[in-house]
């Protein structure tokens, strides 16, 4: 031992011996290495799974408030047009939304969440960002129910944009269509003229658009022409509706009563 100490006479041996016992120190070693590394891959899956499921929730929500956002911006776009309706109206203005829609086939009634205690009234006039929809039939206290200018038991006195001819437009049943009857044969129209509201009755604000026509037939038998025309107001799409305050409410205009405003003419 005193010769190793001093002269390192036995490296050689310690060498070969650490080689021989080499095995045996990993075999006695293995389970508490095996014992952390186990451990530690487990910790690791858990720690990866644990981020793939908070991501996963992170990218559900994100996704629902980028679909949340999308919505939002088209309400903004939507609300835009009619506050610029509602300058082009300049009358008192207030927008509702829609609750409810008849599904009844030749019906064309809706819900509206403002009622009388906003001020809304019977045969008040309701528009979009792009015309004339309709008008309410019955204000209740907190909600109101209307009828769109398709409905058959619907009437509204219009004009020819182009040469202020003036006729009354009826409600058909049909969401896309509307009917002028009293045309006269020899009358100045033409395809894709544009109709608006002549504010006769004090009904409907004067001047805005209500529809443009699609179809002429002339039957030479007939003192009348046969004209149909397609709302321009989104009949089937606008959520949002703007109530008017024209400066003389009246009650609805029914067919019996434009009959008669288009008699007296």
């Amino acid at each position: 031992m005193v010769l190793d100490h001093r002269f390192d006479a036995l490296k050689q041996v310690r060498a070969g011996l650490s080689v021989a016992l080499y095995p045996v120190q990993y075999a006695v070693n293995f389970p508490v290495t095996a014992g952390e590394w186990m451990g530690e891959s487990f910790a690791t899956r858990e720690n990866l799974l644990a981020d793939l499921s908070r991501l996963n929730t992170q990218q559900t929500i994100l996704n629902a408030r980028l679909l949340k956002m999308a919505a939002l911006e088209q309400e903004n776009l939507r609300l835009r047009s009619l506050l610029d309706s509602s300058y082009k109206v300049g009358d008192k203005v207030l927008i509702g939304e829609l609750m409810a829609v008849n599904l009844e086939p030749f019906s064309r009634e809706f819900l509206i969440n403002r009622g009388s205690r906003h001020g809304v009234y019977d045969g008040q006039p309701i528009l979009d960002s792009h015309g004339v929809l309709g008008q309410i039939t019955r204000a209740e206290p907190l909600s109101s129910h209307a009828m769109l200018i398709t409905d058959p038991n619907h009437a509204i006195p219009v004009a020819i944009n182009r040469n202020n001819l003036r006729a009354i437009a009826y409600g058909t049943g049909s969401p896309n269509s509307l009917d002028l009857p009293h045309f006269p044969a020899n009358a100045d129209i033409q395809v894709g003229d544009l109709l608006v509201s002549t504010g006769l009755g004090g009904v409907f604000p004067r001047g805005y658009p209500v529809a443009e026509i699609t179809q002429i037939t002339h039957d030479p038998s007939q003192p009348f022409s046969e004209v149909s025309a397609r709302p321009v107001a989104q009949l089937q799409r606008s959520r949002e509706v703007l109530m008017v305050w024209p400066n003389r409410p009246v009650s609805h205009l029914s067919k019996d009563s434009a009959s008669n405003d288009e008699e007296s003419r």
